[in-house]
């Protein structure tokens, strides 16, 4: 036990006077910058962002301080610190415009804001911040390099929040006989037909549109059920008009033949 613990004491101190141990303690800025520098060309990232730490700010306004933030920046976005990263990628692109790495900065931390959109079903705060990141970056540089991924991100984010609202509407829909609330879905339908007309769940939305204007018919009072019901049918014809091939035309058929059924009972 004595030799085993004598072992770990000599490891120990060894591991403590090691060139980077040494560079955390300096006093030297210069030794702690290349020291990080060491470390960012291994791609041991979060080595050299302890020491970047440590001399960010002393190194502001300094000849190197455009490669020390670049790197500071990109050992960040390595280890998937995305939140930190993009604020310093916006830093860097904000306090060196002339630089070479400017456009690639300007990318990256609007990449690093994508990366923080969490999944469709919580708030979507992150991904509205992300999409404009990446539509000013996008205006910047409408001729740069970056600009299929870019473009391709803000697609993916904006169908994210496109997939969301149509949940949000369908779950109205869903739920409308538990909370006896037959007009919100429609409501709800309606306004995200109206805001994302180029959706791939337009078709979709139509056709539930028809089973919810369809409930709402049955379950009014019986002086509103024509007009309901006439409703239904004409948004019937609306949706046949756009989806004549629809993989809904049975059920909405079905839905038609049903309203027709029960129009004569209220048309006197």
């Amino acid at each position: 036990m004595n030799k085993l613990y004598f072992v770990f004491l000599i490891a120990v101190v060894l591991s403590s006077c090691t060139p980077y141990q040494k560079a955390l303690k300096s006093e030297d800025i210069a030794v702690k910058y290349a020291a990080a520098e060491e470390k960012y060309n291994a791609g041991k990232y979060q080595k050299a962002i302890r020491l970047f730490e440590q001399i960010a700010a002393s190194y502001r306004g300094k000849p190197q301080a455009e490669k020390m933030f670049y790197m500071y920046a990109q050992s960040l976005y390595k280890t998937k610190q995305f939140y930190t990263a993009g604020y310093q990628f916006e830093s860097f692109a904000s306090g060196y415009p002339k630089s070479e790495k400017v456009e690639e900065a300007a990318f990256l931390g609007a990449l690093c804001y994508s990366q923080l959109s969490p999944k469709y079903s919580l708030d979507q705060i992150d991904t509205d911040k992300s999409i404009e990141k990446m539509q000013a970056f996008i205006d910047l540089y409408p001729d740069s390099q970056y600009l299929p991924e870019a473009n391709k991100i803000a697609k993916e984010l904006r169908e994210k929040l496109e997939f969301k609202a149509f949940e949000i509407a369908k779950q109205y829909h869903t739920i409308s006989e538990a909370i006896r609330d037959f007009r919100a879905p429609i409501v709800a339908l309606d306004n995200f037909i109206a805001d994302y007309p180029g959706t791939p769940y337009r078709e979709d939305a139509f056709y539930y549109k028809i089973e919810a204007s369809y409930k709402y018919a049955v379950n009014s009072v019986e002086s509103k059920v024509k007009i309901r019901l006439d409703e239904t049918l004409e948004n019937y014809d609306k949706f046949l008009k756009q989806f004549p091939e629809s993989k809904y035309r049975e059920k909405a058929d079905k839905i038609k033949e049903n309203v027709n059924k029960l129009l004569p009972q209220y048309s006197k």
